[in-house]
């Protein structure tokens, strides 16, 4: 199997709240939910039938507590494209998602950043079309 990113983790506060976002606004698929033991979960969610996935890692300490809702400082942190802008900005406006702008046209896409339920940046992003 050649070499691609699995998955890329989210520190969240709590389980239910993360997957309740994830799954029920975003639209994602919850892949996996395993315990692990002490409380700790081996929670996976993703957009449907992508290869990447969110493991969603309930923060164990201060420190962790601290980074949730902004692991990159303040930097779009997140990508999520779609083949239909239009269809998926309604959609994740009708489930309450909270976009920072409206839409943009940039030379890369169509593209609006919204925040995550801790605040996490993210992209919402139909690429354009390659030359």
């Amino acid at each position: 199997m050649p070499r691609h990113l699995a998955l890329v983790t989210v520190v969240v506060d709590s389980y239910a709240p993360a997957i309740d976002f994830y799954v029920r606004r975003l639209g994602f698929d919850l892949r996996e939910d395993t315990p692990l033991g002490d409380g700790k979960r081996w929670v996976v969610v993703a957009p449907p039938g992508a290869a990447t996935g969110l493991l969603l890692a309930e923060a164990a300490d201060r420190g962790q507590r601290e980074r949730v809702g902004d692991q990159t400082g303040g930097r779009v942190a997140l990508f999520l494209h779609t083949d239909d802008f239009a269809r998926d900005h309604a959609r994740l406006l009708a489930a309450g998602v909270a976009f920072e702008e409206e839409p943009r046209y940039e030379p890369y896409g169509t593209v609006a950043v919204f925040r995550d339920l801790y605040g996490n940046r993210w992209d919402l992003l139909e690429p354009a079309p390659r030359r």
